[in-house]
């Protein structure tokens, strides 16, 4: 049987989603993720209760990004490679992992597997997908920011795998975090570099898209961004109050979200590709940060070793 009747078969054509199915499903689980994060942020000081939203902030952008793939599964067969088979099956069996991904990292029910599988599927996506489209239009820094970025998201994703780990509970790091630092303060660095040299794209992810005339000081915005972006950037790749630098990074990027894509989005509700998606890129970088951040040890604890193992203490 053809691959495209058997699709047909599988999805037919009366289930075609509606274009807000990726607004419906990202509402969805945002207030189902607000609803479980309400249970547990009294118990949580301030700066604690930001980084402990970064899984509902990498969750909300999967569950958008599923609907994408049920939405446009037929456009976005054309960015898989032709050696691919089945590549309509593909589309939605990664639009079922996403929304799976999603529901369990916002109810955390094996989210540190749900994270580990989206984090090695960024980087399958970079291998197969968007670092040969790179190297074969090197010249063009906008396909080598989307091959930084899908680094970023994979680093964000397996950070927050490294805290399930019994390695993390016990010494408080792990090694596929210290990779994930680097996966994320690399990406920040050329990002906050970008935005410095051309203030007037959007910011965050510096993607081919001018920040609209609209939004105030449209064309500043790169600046002050771009320079959080930079120093944010090597703290994390040096290893220096890396803590304290993700989480303020994950601080601006969300006052981004707020003052430019949420009303970009409002202003293109109906081009997903021109407004939603945008907004769920910029969010998911914002969570993969906090991620990082919330692997990182707090400040005053010290891990000291002792005969019966390595536990933590709390120093003044």
């Amino acid at each position: 049987m053809p691959h495209a009747q058997l699709a047909a078969w599988v999805w037919p054509a009366w289930l075609a989603p509606d274009p807000c199915l990726p607004y419906f499903l990202g509402a969805v689980i945002l207030i189902l993720g607000l609803v479980m994060f309400s249970k547990q942020a009294p118990a949580r000081p301030g700066p604690d209760r930001i980084v402990a939203l970064g899984p509902l902030f990498i969750a909300v952008p999967l569950a958008v990004f599923a609907g994408d793939h049920f939405m446009a599964a037929r456009a976005m067969t054309d960015m898989l490679p032709s050696w691919i088979p089945g590549h309509l099956f593909w589309i939605y069996f990664v639009g079922v992992c996403l929304i799976a991904a999603a529901l369990s990292l916002v109810l955390n029910r094996y989210a540190g597997l749900a994270a580990a599988l989206f984090g090695i599927m960024m980087l399958l996506f970079e291998l197969f997908l968007h670092i040969p489209g790179a190297v074969s239009d090197p010249n063009n820094r906008f396909s080598w920011t989307i091959v930084l970025r899908e680094l970023s998201f994979s680093g964000g994703a397996l950070a927050l795998a490294g805290t399930y780990t019994e390695a993390w509970r016990k010494h408080g790091t792990h090694v596929v975090i210290t990779v994930a630092r680097f996966f994320i303060g690399i990406p920040i660095v050329f990002f906050g570099v970008e935005q410095l040299l051309h203030p007037a794209f959007v910011p965050a992810v510096p993607l081919n898209k001018l920040t609209p005339s609209w939004i105030p000081a449209h064309s500043l915005w790169g600046y002050p961004v771009g320079a959080v972006f930079v120093v944010a950037g090597l703290c994390l790749i040096l290893n220096q109050q890396t803590r304290r630098a993700a989480t303020w990074l994950g601080v601006v990027i969300l006052l981004t979200v707020v003052v430019i894509y949420v009303p970009m989005n409002i202003a293109n509700a109906g081009d997903i590709a021109n407004g939603l998606n945008y907004l769920a890129d910029t969010l998911l970088l914002a969570g993969s940060v906090l991620a990082i951040a919330g692997a990182q040890p707090k400040t005053g604890v010290r891990q000291t070793a002792r005969s019966t193992g390595v536990q933590t203490a709390r120093v003044a």
